[in-house]
């Protein structure tokens, strides 16, 4: 088990073959991401970044994040999207992402990791809470724009 880059930090995607091959694992979390591939060089272009755990050659879990100037809460790394593939859960992958992301952390002096997470996501939520992270607060949003996004407004 191999946690690697896909990307830097300045946006720009340091391995474009493991970018196609997160694919698969990214859209069981984000289904509705249409152009994939055109779609991240967007998000990572905008300031996040991209790693991938690899095991035994494949892709087995990706995350997503970025490191933002908060005013409640310093400098933070927030992870947009963390996904171990279904058929890999509770084998270590999302452990081995979370420390890839709390060692960047470390690296760029941040004060603290965060990420949001759906609420009907319970086995997620038990994952979090092993790993450390605590509810602090309650995210809200409002849809602006027509254009498909993965957030449930109901």
């Amino acid at each position: 088990m191999k946690v690697v880059a896909v990307s830097n930090a300045k946006g720009e995607i340091t391995d474009a073959q493991l970018l196609a091959s997160a694919e698969r694992v990214h859209r069981q979390l984000r289904p509705h991401l249409k152009d994939y591939q055109g779609r991240m060089r967007e998000v990572l272009a905008g300031g996040a970044e991209m790693a991938v755990c690899v095991v035994d050659g494949e892709v087995a879990g990706i995350t997503v994040f970025r490191v933002l100037e908060k005013t409640h809460s310093g400098r933070d790394l927030y992870c947009d999207d963390l996904v171990t593939d279904e058929t890999k859960r509770s084998t270590g992958v999302g452990h081995a992402l979370i420390e890839y992301m709390e060692g960047v952390c470390r690296e760029r002096s941040c004060d603290t990791f965060s990420l949001d997470s759906g609420a009907q996501r319970q086995q997620a939520h038990r994952f979090y809470f092993r790993e450390g992270l605590v509810i602090t607060s309650f995210h809200f949003d409002k849809k602006i724009s027509k254009n498909p996004t993965g957030t449930k407004f109901s």
